[in-house]
């Protein structure tokens, strides 16, 4: 019996993403499931996001990211889990200079790969809440590896290797960043009523 409750128990980290990977679900859903067409394409300024491209870019990127993720899982036995996910300096200093919402995040340009089009359609929502449901599946399986020793390399810089820890909490805190974006689109003055 001790043996099955072992097993179903997951590392500290896993649960805590996994339920930050549900809150952005649900901030999603409230923010854009009710939206037209026109309000989910509105852009409060010209080249800023709408919330439709807020949406498609943290799909499409984690798509690409959790292909790279699994593929690094599969090239790895298994290493056992650890409690606790602890990115390194590098990793750290990337996810506060670039990732985390913050007044003091760089601003850089999305790769290409992850530029939202023009023109958003309404599906894009399912989209997003299908990109976090493999976002999930893949935390639930690297939950039984040593997130902080597999590496994988970083789908948009090559050059750089990132743990399979690290780069779950980049996906948890840019997921954060570009919602907060889409939210304050819908807040802003001017925004089409339905």
């Amino acid at each position: 019996m001790a043996a099955a409750f072992v097993a179903d128990t997951q590392p500290a980290w896993c649960a805590r993403l996994l339920a930050e990977f549900t809150d952005s679900d649900a901030r999603a859903d409230a923010l854009a499931r009710t939206l037209t067409r026109e309000q989910l394409n509105w852009t409060p300024v010209p080249g800023a996001w709408s919330i439709g491209q807020c949406l498609e870019h943290l799909a499409v990127g984690n798509e690409i990211y959790v292909d790279a993720l699994e593929a690094a899982l599969t090239r790895n036995l298994n290493t056992g889990p650890v409690p606790e996910i602890t990115p390194g300096w590098f990793g750290r200093w990337f996810i506060r200079a670039y990732i985390e919402p913050s007044s003091r995040t760089k601003r850089g340009t999305a790769p290409k790969t992850t530029r939202p089009t023009a023109r958003i359609e309404p599906d894009v929502l399912a989209r997003f809440l299908r990109s976090n449901e493999r976002t999930r599946a893949i935390a639930r399986r690297a939950s039984d590896y040593d997130v902080n020793r597999v590496r994988f390399r970083n789908p948009f810089v090559p050059v750089i290797r990132f743990t399979v820890g690290t780069g779950l909490e980049i996906l948890s805190k840019h997921e954060r960043r570009h919602l907060l974006q889409a939210e304050r689109v819908r807040n802003a003055p001017g925004f089409p009523a339905t």
